[in-house]
């Protein structure tokens, strides 16, 4: 989605809303939002005039303008050139542009998924008796 299309609800730069933002189709913001914003299975765009301070909770978040608050995304997280956050990101995708300015921690759970898997396999052949741990290192006195 871009800025101005079409098929998504629309928060113009003169409107300033406090409070919660709930629904069920695409949303672009352009003006002023404080609170929460919950589309958990549509996408949010924060346009390049917008300001908000708000948790957000959305399957995508496009990012043109100012947010000050973490974003909870089911599916990925785009932050645009000249795009500012302040707020952690806990999404299954992340995708940062040149001179995008963030400051906050990245969780990506499908990422960190994978060592977990392979670190039982890696540490499982390391067991040893006690009897046996001279062996293996003969610098222990026995």
């Amino acid at each position: 989605m871009t800025v101005g299309d079409s098929a998504a609800a629309v928060i113009g730069r003169s409107v300033q809303i406090r409070g919660e933002v709930k629904g069920s189709e695409d949303l672009l913001v352009d003006g002023q939002v404080e609170g929460t914003i919950t589309l958990t299975e549509s996408r949010l765009t924060v346009g390049p005039h917008a300001n908000v301070t708000a948790n957000v909770a959305a399957r995508d978040v496009i990012l043109l303008g100012r947010l000050s608050g973490n974003i909870k995304a089911s599916g990925r997280v785009e932050l645009r050139k000249g795009c500012n956050l302040v707020g952690d990101i806990y999404a299954n995708r992340l995708s940062i542009e040149e001179n995008a300015l963030f400051r906050g921690k990245v969780d990506l759970p499908q990422a960190s998924e994978k060592p977990e898997r392979s670190a039982p396999a890696l540490n499982a052949p390391a067991k040893a008796s006690a009897s046996e741990a001279p062996l293996l290192n003969p610098a222990i006195p026995k």
